[in-house]
């Protein structure tokens, strides 16, 4: 692979323009596909193999037109003290808004009002409008939010208090400023790393690229592909960190093999040939963990995580690409100032470099050295404080947010304690019974009947039957809890009804399918506890084998898995102390401190691994390709540590300053992930990869690169580090500028 890879790299330098204008063609082509592609539709949230689902798909089918999957905003009056809602001057306002609701927007469905539905509460403080919208909470248009929203501002001149919730009055998350937070850190860091503004915008510029032409391919094909409008979104923030990191090692080696002497050219295709060798198993082993999310079988996570796969893949190529033919432009303005000065002054590059470091060995390399004069103490410091900071994982609670986890000075989460004040606490997780009544031979009396019977169930406010359906086989059964949507006793009630069932067919003949927020926060949070172990069995094992055919070791592969693992519940355990516990919660900005979201662990393992092999990969293969080509391991890991510490602190910062951005997105999702995977990555790289790994190095010593002879047969040998490529050039002929190059390069 690295011979192959150090053509490609010299024939992108010297093509330098061929391969910029088939880049820029390819931004134009996607750009273009994207601009020109009609607007995507949301193909909706689906469990398959769920209960809930079922119950959609039975009530699509029972129901046509009900739009079960159809956004809902709810409108909550609250007349002011001493008054009621049922006042003429107050019915009059809310009977007034809801036609103003119904008219307000062509996608709404209906606005109920309240004083025909019974949607008032006992006292007369309070009353609810329920919109129902054609179209679900992904598909609503700024126009449609916008008129719930003014609807309510009109309102509240009445003297009432109004507040809005449900789905469609979540706004719309604009990621552009996080992405330009990430992007800002990134060429700070990039400018320290490298000293040369040219050296700096050259991995960011590629990563732009690489990123839109991706998203702009997801935006063209999301119809074709039924991708959504939501695809992308882990495209990006992966895209944009992993296309600056592949970059800049390559950069970084490019600069590292002028400085040994060698013309810019034969550099960049020694550099493209061993830390792009890195950069490609680096990818490989990202689009392993990001395509493994299909083993989850939630069709929104399979999409996210092939797309984000994608992109990684463009960032790949364009690093191997792009990277080598942008350097031939850049010339001498990819070295710092100083080396740049002393090359004006006639000094060769090599002494130019020399001079530029002042002699003196970097931190990288006084680091290693100082770990390897104590590696038991580095290592016990290192498990320990990871071991700490992951307790709070004991205490780790799972669940989808909803309103009630919102800031309490959101007018969602007013909204929500408006209800549960007026209503029960249960009005704002109402479970949908469907049944189907084709096996009854009195439909109507079977439906009454079940009602009757989960209305005798524990923790049950009340019962609501609806009418039958058109063919009179079907129903909508609505079971009021009497706790809160995510309390453990509408957990437990919701199991009671489907336990229920079996008796409820035998003895009427109809089936019973339970849904509803409550039932589709539980069903999801066991399908993503079933499939972890499975997800973690399938990436962790092909990275494993993977990491096995890089390093040609056993130990290697296994100590950066456990690394990885211990990592991730260190993170975990960080996210739990913060968003759940509320510690720090001012700094972070978390309002309301919950349970975590269910599908964190599963991917925060999936993105993390693909990243935390990335600096694995880029960092022991520089160890590595020093002890085959002679050096002792603890010198080799002095070696690693002295070309590859600070590239990969630089790219570990620039991931975290990626990740950063999104943390004060306003989106609880998105801003719990955010800070997970920048916290992750601060203790993968800063405490696994640059204390632990060494410290195992250094007592492992020759046995870390052991491997069984008949295993080391059977492999492969991709030639990572390049050593047959050093063979291959060593035997080359000089050329009359005294380097050696490959015949026909």
């Amino acid at each position: 692979m690295a011979t192959f890879l150090y053509k490609l790299g010299r024939i992108s330098f010297r093509r330098r323009w061929l391969v910029l204008l088939t880049w820029v063609a390819l931004l134009l082509l996607a750009g273009v596909g994207a601009s020109t592609a009609a607007k995507a539709k949301d193909p909706g949230f689906a469990l398959p193999g769920t209960e809930s689902q079922q119950a959609f798909d039975l009530m699509e089918e029972r129901f046509p037109g009900a739009q079960a999957d159809g956004a809902v905003g709810r409108m909550v009056f609250k007349a002011p003290d001493g008054q009621k809602v049922t006042a003429a001057d107050n019915k009059a306002q809310i009977t007034k808004t809801v036609e103003e609701l119904k008219s307000g927007s062509k996608q709404v469905a209906d606005a109920a009002d309240p004083f025909t539905t019974g949607a008032v509460s006992k006292d007369g403080s309070t009353a609810y409008v329920t919109v129902s919208y054609k179209a679900n909470a992904m598909e609503l248009t700024d126009d449609s939010r916008e008129a719930l929203k003014e609807a309510g501002e009109k309102a509240r001149a009445s003297g009432m208090q109004v507040e809005i919730g449900g789905d469609a009055a979540m706004a719309e998350m604009d990621p552009s400023s996080a992405e330009m937070i990430g992007i800002g850190i990134a060429a700070v860091v990039l400018v320290i790393t490298f000293g040369s503004m040219v050296a700096a915008g050259l991995p960011l510029l590629t990563a732009i690229i690489g990123v839109g032409i991706g998203i702009s391919s997801i935006t063209a094909l999301a119809n074709v592909l039924d991708l959504g409008t939501t695809t992308g979104t882990l495209a990006t923030m992966i895209g944009l960190a992993v296309g600056i990191d592949y970059a800049l090692f390559i950069v970084s080696r490019y600069r590292a093999e002028v400085a040994e002497g060698y013309s810019r050219e034969e550099a960049i295709g020694r550099a493209t040939g061993t830390a792009g060798s890195a950069v490609v198993f680096a990818g490989l082993t990202v689009v392993i963990a990001l395509c493994g999310l299909a083993v989850v079988n939630i069709p929104i996570l399979t999409k996210m995580g092939f797309a984000a796969a994608a992109t990684v893949v463009i960032a790949v190529v364009i690093a191997l690409t792009l990277i080598p033919a942008l350097l031939g432009f850049a010339g001498k303005m990819a070295f710092s100032r100083k080396t740049r000065k002393a090359m004006k002054a006639g000094i060769e590059p090599a002494a130019a470099a020399a001079q530029a470091a002042n002699g003196k060995p970097n931190g990288g390399t006084r680091w290693a050295r100082f770990v390897l004069r104590r590696p038991v103490a580095v290592l016990v410091a290192a498990v320990v404080g990871l071991g700490v900071v992951a307790l709070p994982v004991s205490s780790l609670q799972l669940g989808l947010p909803d309103e009630g986890a919102s800031a309490p000075s959101s007018s969602p989460r007013k909204a929500y304690d408006l209800l549960s004040e007026g209503f029960g606490p249960g009005f704002n997780g109402p479970l949908m019974t469907v049944t189907d009544l084709k096996g009854s031979e009195d439909p109507k009396a079977a439906a009454d009947e079940i009602a009757e019977r989960l209305g005798k169930l524990d923790n049950v406010a009340f019962v609501a039957p609806g009418p039958l359906n058109k063919a009179g086989d079907a129903s909508i059964i609505t079971v009021i809890p009497k706790d809160r949507p995510a309390a453990p006793a509408t957990e437990d009630l919701v199991h009671d009804i489907r336990a229920a069932g079996s008796s409820i067919k035998a003895d009427t003949g109809a089936s019973i399918l339970v849904t509803g927020t409550p039932a589709l926060n539980i069903d999801f949070s066991q399908k993503m506890n079933d499939a972890l172990v499975p997800y973690l069995a399938l990436v962790v094992g092909l990275a494993f084998l993977l990491l096995v055919l890089v390093f040609r070791s056993i130990l290697v592969p296994l100590k950066a898995a456990l690394g990885f693992l211990l990592s991730v519940l260190a993170a975990l355990g960080a996210v739990v102390a913060v968003y759940q516990w509320g510690w720090l919660a001012d700094l972070f900005s978390v309002e309301q401190p919950g349970p975590i979201m269910s599908m964190m662990p599963i991917f925060m393992v999936g993105v993390v691994f693909g990243l935390a092999m990335d600096y694995e990969v880029f960092l022991v293969t520089r160890m590595r390709e020093a002890f085959v080509h002679g050096e002792r391991p603890g010198d080799a890991v002095v070696t690693g540590f002295n070309h590859g510490a600070r590239v990969v602190t630089a790219a570990a910062v620039i991931m975290i300053g990626v990740f950063s951005g999104f943390i004060f997105s306003g989106d609880q999702m998105v801003t719990m992930m955010g800070f997970g995977l920048a916290i992750a990555v601060l203790f993968d790289a800063f405490v696994v990869r640059m204390a632990i790994v060494p410290a195992v190095l250094a007592l492992l010593g020759e046995k870390a690169w052991w491997l069984p002879s008949w295993l080391d047969r059977v492999l492969p040998n991709v030639d990572v580090e390049g050593e047959k490529l050093s063979k291959q050039l060593a035997d080359a002929p000089e050329d009359p500028d005294g380097e050696r190059r490959l015949v026909g390069v």
